[in-house]
């Protein structure tokens, strides 16, 4: 297969400073149980267990090249997010976890590409923590697909939204802050459920709250878990929108109107859903995703879109790196893998 680059992948650092004045009693920390695992803590709460390959480049770079991987894109652990608190205590921890984002792709800036996170409640200091970390060396930034209440169509949101844009800043939406609910907790049912719903509300915000009407183009945004449920009921949207127009026109256009504004990873698990998601949002707005390092993410990486035999060599391309190095900006000798291999066909 073709060089691939992986647009959706975590870290979390080993270890970082004492967060209970900015966060509270809930502050996440990190309890270091041997040289190569962690637990993630929120407060005195277990709430995710962690191997090196979070923190630790060398292990990361191996797990690559095994993969194929020519380039990654280092993303936040949303849990890390802080939007509850204020804009202030919040641009305390993103300046703290986009410092050590920093130390982590150090070892390996070619194929390293880290993403940024801000203070999304505070559209000021977002802005001004988005140019900070651009000037330190971060690529894009990854934001939760909503604020409290608030979605992707908030004016505050719209704000950042646009200030990405003029800074061709590319936004990597994650879900993030799920639902709780009896029927929920079981099963691994929020992450199963609720995070595909979460990722098509946010493209339905962005769409019928004007969003894509307001801001032009020129702003490069991308959905987590291949857009979620949105695929598979973009005909239900699109009847929505022409049935019962006094509710829901509120966008210029049908929804179907916007489907060349946002990109979406792959990380669908199953050849059929990959192909309704080529054909729904076409093979141009696909790029390569795995949810690296953890265990509900793809490995090998990109192992759908190697058994998938209805793509053909131009959107297989397309789909493994030509979409990313655009959404990225990244030239070809960017994306190389070591030597100047291709990967594996």
């Amino acid at each position: 297969m073709d060089r691939v680059i992986d647009v959706h992948t975590h870290y979390v650092p080993r270890g970082w400073p004492d967060l209970t004045a900015e966060v509270g009693p809930d502050a996440p920390w990190l309890r270091i149980d041997s040289e190569n695992e962690a637990m993630i803590l929120m407060g005195d709460r277990e709430f995710r267990r962690i191997q090196a390959d979070a923190w630790d480049a060398e292990t990361r770079l191996r797990d690559m090249d095994a993969d194929g991987v020519a380039t990654q894109v280092v993303s936040p652990t949303p849990a890390f997010f802080t939007y509850g608190a204020s804009g202030e205590r919040a641009a305390k921890v993103a300046r703290i976890f986009n410092d050590l984002a920093l130390e982590i792709v150090a070892p390996a800036p070619d194929r390293l590409i880290p993403f940024c996170q801000v203070p999304l409640q505070d559209p000021d200091a977002a802005c001004r923590e988005l140019e900070r970390s651009i000037a330190n060396g971060h690529r894009g930034v990854e934001i939760g697909n909503h604020v409290g209440d608030q979605d992707l169509d908030s004016e505050g949101v719209v704000t950042f939204l646009q200030h990405c844009a003029s800074l061709n800043v590319p936004v990597f939406v994650h879900p993030w802050d799920l639902p709780e609910s009896l029927r929920l907790n079981r099963w691994m049912a929020q992450w199963l459920t609720a995070m595909p719903a979460e990722t098509h509300l946010s493209i339905l915000a962005l769409i019928l709250g004007g969003v894509f009407d307001r801001i032009d183009d020129s702003l490069k945004i991308c959905f987590a878990h291949g857009g979620g449920s949105f695929p598979f009921w973009l005909g239900r949207m699109e009847n929505a929108w022409h049935g019962r127009n006094d509710v829901i026109g509120t966008s210029k256009h049908p929804p179907s109107h916007y489907l060349g504004r946002f990109y979406v990873d792959s990380v669908v698990f199953d050849e059929r859903a990959l192909r309704l998601l080529v054909d729904t949002v076409g093979a141009d707005r696909v790029m390569v995703g795995s949810d690296y390092p953890y265990p509900l993410g793809e490995r090998p990486v990109g192992e759908v879109i190697r058994r998938s035999g209805f793509l053909d060599n131009h959107s297989r391309q397309l789909i493994t790196h030509g979409n990313a190095e655009r959404f990225l900006g990244l030239t070809a000798p960017d994306a190389r893998l070591p030597g100047g291999a291709s990967g594996g066909s």
